[in-house]
């Protein structure tokens, strides 16, 4: 089968190449994939691919031969995926527990927008606990999660106040729920009760300086791709006795395939959003990858086999 494999060139991350069709383990299903979307993080992976492991989290398609030991759909069925790699190919293997099945009211580049950006999304706002009447902060909410994340804490009642340099950006947020919109850590207004923080770097440590006393902060990034520098005595300045929790969306109680099937009936019920920057064709993967890195794109990147 086709499937892009990595390069380690900047200039042309990933080339498409010949490459044995998946086998299936007795709890996977193999999917003959029909669209695929691109994660940031996934591009910085890139940057130093490790070998023998190829790209791809999140996948929409059909599946064409159930998982052998009767669990997941048992017939052909339209679903999105989301597996830990080997995703952007003509096929892939993925466990049963990862997928969902797909309605048709839901297309396969709107499906392939949601796993990784909405599974965190909604796994960080559970971890959040109850949002009615609080005041939630969250920054680097220009990306998919931070959309999510603004849609659904909103709908559930919070007070989004949403950090992002982007003007455009930050009129959608607005659109879909947000109270607030700043373009620095330093330019909101606290305390908030809980501060969903992305970013690592300096911001943290501003976002933290406004969470309220015992409040949550939940790190669950490091965009800037700088780590955090934190003084004990800060914390008496506002923040006193707050917590400070790590976040991974794959440390979970749920499965994600029942997670998956939550967005996509939420998704389908026109509650949740995917916001799509561009569709392409496979062909253009490479040009799409660089754009990303770039920042070229807003919205979810999402590319479809012709």
């Amino acid at each position: 089968m086709k499937a892009f494999v990595p390069t380690g060139d900047p200039a042309e991350p990933v080339v498409l190449a010949d490459v044995p069709e998946p086998t299936p383990r007795p709890d996977e299903a193999l999917v003959r994939v029909e669209a695929f979307s691109v994660n940031r993080g996934e591009t910085f992976k890139l940057e130093a691919p490790v070998p023998g492991e190829r790209p791809g989290k999140d996948i929409a398609g059909l599946v064409v031969q159930p998982a052998a030991d009767g669990s997941g759909p048992t017939g052909i069925a339209r679903v999105v995926g989301h597996p830990m790699g080997g995703g952007w190919a003509e096929f892939a293997a993925v466990p049963t527990s990862a997928l969902a099945v797909l309605p048709d009211s839901v297309s396969a580049t709107e499906g392939a927008a949601l796993p990784l950006a909405a599974l965190t999304a909604l796994r960080l706002l559970r971890a959040a606990g109850p949002v009615l009447g609080r005041r939630v902060l969250l920054t680097g909410a220009s990306g998919g999660v931070g959309h999510y994340v603004t849609e659904l804490a909103a709908a559930a009642g919070a007070e989004v106040t949403a950090v992002t340099r982007d003007t455009e950006r930050g009129a959608r947020l607005s659109e879909l729920g947000a109270a607030e919109i700043v373009h620095r850590p330093a330019d909101a207004c606290g305390p908030y009760d809980i501060v969903l923080e992305s970013t690592g770097g300096r911001a943290l440590p501003v976002a933290l300086a406004r969470l309220a006393k015992r409040g949550t902060l939940i790190w669950f990034g490091q965009a800037s791709r700088t780590p955090v520098t934190l003084d004990f005595f800060d914390f008496f300045d506002g923040p006193e006795s707050a917590v400070i929790r790590h976040f991974h969306y794959l440390d979970a109680d749920t499965d994600l395939g029942d997670d998956l099937a939550t967005l996509v009936r939420l998704t389908a019920e026109g509650r949740l959003h995917p916001e799509i920057g561009r569709v392409a064709d496979w062909a253009d993967t490479a040009s799409t990858l660089t754009d990303l890195r770039d920042r070229r794109i807003r919205g979810k990147a999402v590319l479809t086999l012709s």
